[in-house]
């Protein structure tokens, strides 16, 4: 009876606190400069569809999103839940129309902080209270993410939402992209992943998608599914040097459209329940 009860109380408080934020987590098989160029404009796309977004930085390294978008140096996740900052000063409004957090600053503590954080319940409770309570005040909250040593997430609860990997369509980058998802596959079990492709037309996405996706299935047992492609335009770079994002600079360029169709996705249904395909093979 008590299970049923903490069962109804848990329900209800699920249902008094609205609808979950989406959370995508995303790894890359690309520089940084390419990965942080594509979460900007993903964001500025989700918010001009009508989401409220947060894009949060999850990595331990200087090339995090919150660097590239040179956001001012505020609480961390973490500051908050050793209780050395608060939530108030967690969150950054850029002119993009999304807010910047960090999950921890970029330090050598910070860092030392973090990987010690898993031994300390009370810190990675907090933590995951923190984040949640963040997310909660978003429609979508896009991560940008890093394995860790353990080949696993700083923040435990990023394992929970969407995970994508950005690839493009050379060998090296597509080993690199099944890798992670291999990595990932052996620490978090069976679940699903996403890859979106950057660089190419919807096309040769598909054909890179396949590639991943029929290895993923035949040695992981795990479905890879395809969140859309961002084709090479060089009005990216034109909007970049401007200090803006594409669809805002230049709506009608190719890689807006592809950004808009991937906010889309993003806001609604669930990405990972487009099944995979077949296609070429690559070693396992």
């Amino acid at each position: 009876m008590a299970n049923f009860r903490n069962d109804q109380a848990e329900g209800l408080r699920r249902m008094l606190a609205g609808p979950r934020p989406r959370v995508f987590t995303f790894l890359s098989a690309l520089p940084d400069e390419e990965k942080n160029a594509m979460l900007v404009n993903l964001g500025a796309s989700l918010v001009r569809a009508g989401s409220e977004v947060l894009l949060l930085d999850a990595r331990a390294s200087t090339g995090g999103i919150a660097a590239r978008l040179d956001a001012p140096r505020r609480a961390s996740l973490l500051d908050v839940a050793r209780q050395e900052g608060r939530m108030a000063e967690l969150v950054q409004a850029m002119p993009q129309g999304f807010g910047v957090a960090r999950l921890a600053h970029a330090t050598l503590q910070a860092r030392a902080q973090l990987q010690a954080a898993p031994q300390d319940d009370l810190l990675m409770r907090r933590l995951g209270q923190n984040f949640d309570a963040l997310a909660q005040q978003h429609d979508i909250v896009v991560v940008d993410g890093e394995l860790g040593a353990d080949d696993g997430f700083a923040l435990p609860a990023l394992a929970g939402g969407e995970i994508v990997v950005q690839v493009t369509n050379s060998a090296a980058s597509i080993k690199a992209a099944y890798a992670m998802i291999k990595r990932l596959s052996a620490t978090l079990g069976r679940r699903p992943f996403s890859v979106l492709v950057s660089g190419v037309g919807e096309r040769e996405a598909k054909l890179v998608h396949e590639n991943i996706a029929q290895v993923a299935s035949r040695y992981l047992a795990t479905q890879v599914a395809l969140l859309g492609s961002v084709p090479a335009d060089e009005h990216l770079g034109r909007a970049a040097r401007l200090g803006r994002s594409v669809v805002e600079a230049f709506p009608l360029a190719g890689a807006s459209l592809a950004f808009r169709k991937l906010a889309g996705r993003c806001s609604m249904g669930d990405v990972a329940d487009m099944a995979p395909a077949g296609g070429m093979r690559m070693a396992g």
